[in-house]
């Protein structure tokens, strides 16, 4: 598929070289075929499903889980980095399910129990099991590294702990300091022969927080938690540089490996508590993906009447360059590409009836330059240079705005603001290139009477 892009940019080019040198009719040919193109493109890709729409959850169906994280083990001026350790993690463990284009993302809610909350949003498309998307958050364990407060007592290994923050400092080192682990059977002296155990491999922030963590604390304890519970409490017996910890604890071959492969998808840097699920119909999805597509194309047609009627020859011209406009669009969402929500459909539905507004400035110019007097190719030409200054300003000032949007828009905001943003720059673009293009390419003199019926506008002739 990126070799027929490639394809279309360079026919884009040949055609810009064309009108540059003064010959609008190959230019306008070449922008034909670049049209042509792009619909089979976007056509042939949605049937043999190689490349298609992708649509958010809201269309698609699936479900979103909301978590809180607890971060009352966790120092603040981390909680930040490991919110965003959160994420990710939780991020490529869904990937690896396959779920379709998964958006997690995190979001301060508040208080809780007179604390600072975090939260954790997560939308998963195509995912209407509830249990299932439950299942694939919660199968990834939480891994804290913790040291013992020197006046108490180590507990138990594999219990749970209800006094667990009164008797261990907060966490060190967690699962997002994680790069890897291993199951290997423990050959070192004191410990059982052949045990199962999990060798951790940090990375350099974590291996370089670790050596310097067992240097300066040798002979205490040091708990290794996991879900919360310290499964192995050892004594630190020296400064281990290397960035790299063992996990031992009365392992299977099987546990352990499992153990192993749960952590190299990720370990929770976090623990997290579901407070939220709500699935969406994909038949929901399906009624409202009919009726984006039925207003889109009820926008489509009025917008193409009104011009036709309104600016004649002129009007015509504007709606080939609205399909083209249309279909460069599709395209750019199927190659970027940009998930379709609810919201992106309306921003592209309001973008239709943006992208006529640069034409209507530059018809109305044109015709003005017409009633001076001027020919055909003079009145289009400085009919585009005097319309210019108008669209470049209006069209900056929504893009900034989709800018705004999107930087600091929540995720329905964001796919708006791509949307809009996208379809603004398109507009501009097809307007100041492809329209005048065309109607240069026409070679209408509209000094005669038909002819100057045809350029005229509205009521008058």
């Amino acid at each position: 598929m990126w070799k027929i892009a490639v394809l279309l940019v360079i026919a884009l080019v040949a055609a810009w070289v064309a009108f540059v040198n003064k010959r609008p009719r190959v230019a306008a040919l070449l922008v034909f075929i670049l049209g042509a193109g792009m619909s089979w493109l976007v056509y042939s890709s949605q049937i043999d499903g190689s490349r298609p729409f992708r649509l958010g959850l809201d269309l698609s169906g699936g479900t979103q889980l909301t978590y809180r994280a607890k971060i009352d083990a966790i120092q603040g001026s981390t909680v930040a980095d490991s919110m965003t350790s959160l994420r990710d993690t939780i991020e490529r463990r869904v990937n690896l399910f396959g779920v379709s284009e998964p958006i997690v993302q995190t979001k301060h809610g508040g208080t809780f129990a007179g604390q600072s909350e975090e939260r954790l949003i997560v939308e998963l498309p195509g995912v209407t099991d509830t249990q299932k998307a439950i299942t694939l958050i919660g199968q990834t364990p939480v891994l804290e590294f913790r040291l013992l407060k020197k006046d108490a007592t180590p507990p138990p290994s594999g219990q749970p702990l209800s006094n667990a923050n009164e008797i261990f400092e907060p966490a060190s080192i967690t699962g997002r300091h994680l790069t890897s682990a291993q199951i290997q059977f423990n050959q070192s002296p004191g410990g059982i022969p052949n045990e199962p155990v999990v060798a951790l491999n940090f990375n350099s922030e974590g291996g370089k927080i670790f050596a310097e963590l067992t240097k300066q604390n040798v002979g205490r304890y040091f708990g290794i938690f996991l879900d919360g519970v310290p499964i192995s409490t050892p004594v630190i017996q020296e400064s281990i540089p290397d960035g790299t910890a063992i996990i031992s604890g009365n392992f299977t071959a099987v546990g352990a490996k499992e153990l192993a492969r749960n952590l190299s998808f990720g370990a929770l840097p976090v623990p997290i508590e579901l407070i939220g699920a709500q699935t969406v119909s994909g038949t929901l999805g399906a009624e409202a993906v009919a009726r984006g597509i039925s207003a889109g194309l009820w926008g489509i047609g009025l917008v193409g009447l009104f011009m036709i009627f309104w600016y004649r020859l002129p009007g015509v011209v504007s709606v080939v360059a609205l399909s083209l406009y249309v279909v460069a669009i599709l395209a750019l969402f199927k190659l970027i590409p940009v998930t379709l929500t609810a919201a992106g459909i309306a921003a592209f539905i309001l973008s239709i009836g943006m992208a006529v507004d640069a034409n209507i400035l530059i018809f109305e110019r044109t015709r003005e330059e017409l009633e001076n007097g001027k020919n055909s190719a003079e009145a289009i030409h400085d009919g585009f240079s005097r319309a210019w200054p108008s669209i470049r300003d209006s069209n900056i000032s929504s893009m900034i705005t989709a800018v705004i949007l999107f930087w600091f828009g929540t995720s329905l905001i964001k796919g708006f603001a791509l949307v809009f943003g996208l379809g603004v720059l398109v507009s501009m673009l097809t307007a100041i290139s492809v329209s005048r293009t065309f109607l240069m390419a026409l070679g209408v003199d509209a000094r005669g009477k038909f002819a100057h019926f045809l350029f005229g506008s509205g009521t008058r002739a």
